[in-house]
Parts: structure tokens; C-alpha cells; sequence
């Protein structure tokens, strides 16, 4: 489903502060597998991100997705085929338009219809009876304004917005991070139905340790912009927080030093 091969990215090439933010990664998805994503500050989590979504192109290397070739793709042509939530509630809605509308526009997006704000009847259903999943009662206020939201409300419809029309698939960028643990926990319940009842290829980066190594089929901890560890099945089930950290000191010969993966471990 997702092929990265060889990735390379380097930030202010042939300056004093030049950064490699991916050193020749190599990552492979197939169709239907929830990966989870960790690793300390500047491993380059959010750069794997933004090379799959086209934010920027690679210096090297090549991203393919579902057999198509998408290294050289702009971005707003990849955004029909991937679906993003960040961290901060406030983007990837129109606040000052209503819940309907923001559903709207994502769906005639992904369906590369004429973008309209005017949804029919038929899709009017489909978005209240995908809201009304998850039990949150936003079904019934899809006249509101989504700027009037709380922050997981805002998140759910967010997700929505991304997953109205499938997506190839599915990046989150921490978003739950912003949201009280209560609300994170309600929006990560919306998220593992949401992916399991669509069947949906995702890649998740989280800093909750004990959430990368439950949540999904596999997790993956990134460091210096690569891969370092990549664990499935019984391997996964098997190690703990205590395990991994005492993995990364042992290959790195150093600490982990994320006070938050710390905190929330």
C-alpha cells in the first residue's frame, strides 16, 4: 500500500545548520495496517509525515502508494488519496463555516467533484449517520458552527472530514496531544473504530508509549531520521515501555530524552 524507499531529506543543504531529517528511510505499509509512530524530539516523525503528503520533495529516494508513484506528486493532488488530522484542533477546519459545510467540501474534495458547501440530501444522511458513530451528538448540530466546537469535537469532525470518502491513507499527526486525557481517550475510541470499521491503512505518531505499543498492529520508533525499531505480532505484545527504553539506550548508548514519552509512559 505504501512504499518509502531510500528517503532522504536535508535541510539547509550546504549551510552551517544543515540537518538530515531522513537518512535514507525505507518503510513498507500493506493495505489495512495501523502502524504506530514514536521517537524523541527531531527524529524526524512529523518530516515522514510531511514527505508522504507531498509538504516538500525528497532530496532522494522514492514514495509510492498503492503502486503509484507519488514522489514528484504535488501536494493538493495527494491530499484526495491521504488523510491527515494534526495536533492542533483548530486546523484542518473552516471554523467560521458549520459542520455540514466543512463535511461538504472534504467530500466533494474526495470525490473530485466540483467543490460545493451545499450538500444534497443523500449526503446530508451520510454525514449524520456518520456522526451519529460517534456518540457524541454532533448529528444533531450540523447547522453549528464548527469555531463553536470544543477541541474533540472539533477532532471528530476533523477525522471525518478526512475519512468521509476512505482514504488510501490515513496520517495522525499527535492528535489527541492538545485534548484533556478524557477527551483524548474518547477521540482515540472514535479513531480505532473509525479505522477498523474502514479498514483503513494508518500510520499514528503518538508520544504515550504504552499507547504506540497497544494501539494498532505495529510500532515503529524513529531516531536520527530512521528507523530504529519496528515491531509486530508477538514481538510487540511481549515488550513493554521498560523494554523499549532500555532497546534505544542499549543501540543508541544514550537516554531517551522526550520528557513527554517519559511522562506518559
Amino acid at each position: 500500500m505504501l512504499e518509502i524507499r531510500n528517503a532522504v531529506k536535508v535541510f539547509e543543504k550546504g549551510t552551517p545548520v544543515e540537518h538530515t531529517a531522513l537518512n535514507h528511510l525505507n518503510l513498507s505499509l500493506q493495505d489495512g495496517e495501523f502502524v504506530t509512530v514514536i521517537g524523541s524530539n527531531g527524529a524526524g516523525k512529523t518530516t515522514l509525515f510531511n514527505a508522504v503528503c507531498g509538504t516538500f520533495l525528497l532530496n532522494a529516494g522514492r514514495i509510492f502508494l498503492d503502486g503509484q508513484d507519488i514522489t514528484y506528486m504535488p501536494e493538493h493532488k495527494r491530499a484526495s488519496m491521504i488523510g491527515r488530522v494534526f495536533q492542533d484542533p483548530m486546523k484542518g477546519t473552516a471554523p467560521n463555516m458549520t459542520i455540514e459545510e466543512n463535511l461538504s467540501l472534504a467530500h466533494s474534495r474526495s470525490t473530485a467533484r466540483a467543490l460545493s458547501i451545499a450538500p444534497g440530501k443523500k449526503e446530508l444522511g451520510l454525514f449524520r449517520d456518520r456522526l451519529a458513530e460517534f456518540n457524541m451528538g454532533l448529528e444533531n448540530r450540523m447547522k453549528t458552527k464548527v469555531g463553536l466546537l470544543s477541541g474533540g469535537q472539533r477532532q471528530a469532525v476533523t477525522l471525518l472530514m478526512c475519512t468521509i470518502v476512505p482514504p488510501k491513507l490515513l496520517l495522525l499527526d499527535e492528535h489527541t496531544a492538545a485534548l484533556d486525557p478524557a477527551t483524548a481517550e474518547k477521540v482515540m475510541e472514535i479513531t480505532r473504530s473509525t479505522v477498523e470499521n474502514y479498514h483503513l491503512t494508518t500510520m499514528m505518531i503518538t508520544h504515550n508509549i504504552t499507547q504506540a505499543l497497544t494501539t494498532g498492529t505495529r510500532t515503529i520508533m524513529m531516531d536520527e531520521g530512521d528507523i530504529l525499531f519496528d515491531m509486530s505480532g508477538t514481538e510487540r505484545e511481549r515488550t513493554s515501555v521498560d523494554d523499549l527504553m532500555r532497546m534505544y539506550s542499549v543501540s543508541r548508548h544514550k537516554e531517551l530524552d522526550n520528557d513527554r514519552m517519559l511522562l506518559e509512559k
